[in-house]
């Protein structure tokens, strides 16, 4: 099951990830080699860690969610699980385009587009603190955990 920490931990990850990318994706950092591998290791912990974040949810929150009495629960889970789509497969796209080859090909759309990915990313994870997790508190979805 997907607990209340593992989530908040999962969000502490992803956002140090980010931060920690941040000040080498410039293109003056990523023109040293070993920087570039560094960027590209930490883009694809990044994804990762969202892809494992992702599928955590889909297994062990979202269907319980769908089966509440609550039909308010059941839309918001609808719309968590809608919303995953895009992010799923900016997140293939951008691995497919920029990082598969290992090229290190660090262009300014390479690095235009990985902002709009932490974007992407920094959107959920706000919206999962705001809405999913105090609503998962609140049916009591994790009940035995401190919050």
């Amino acid at each position: 099951m997907h607990t209340l920490d593992r989530f908040r931990s999962t969000h502490s990850e992803l956002r140090q990830l980010m931060d920690d990318l941040r000040p080498i994706l410039t293109k003056a950092q990523l023109r040293c080699r070993p920087n570039a591998k560094a960027a590209f290791e930490l883009l694809c912990d990044l994804g990762e860690t969202m892809r494992r974040h992702l599928a955590a949810a889909d297994h062990g929150v979202y269907p319980r969610l769908l089966v509440h009495e609550d039909p308010k629960v059941n839309s918001l889970a609808w719309g968590f699980i809608s919303s995953e789509k895009p992010l799923r497969a900016t997140f293939d796209d951008h691995y497919t385009n920029w990082l598969k080859n290992c090229d290190y090909n660090f262009c300014d759309q390479f690095l235009a587009e990985t902002h709009e990915v932490f974007d992407l990313v920094t959107q959920r994870i706000d919206h999962e603190e705001k809405v999913l997790l105090p609503k998962l508190v609140e049916i009591g979805l994790f009940q035995d955990l401190r919050v």
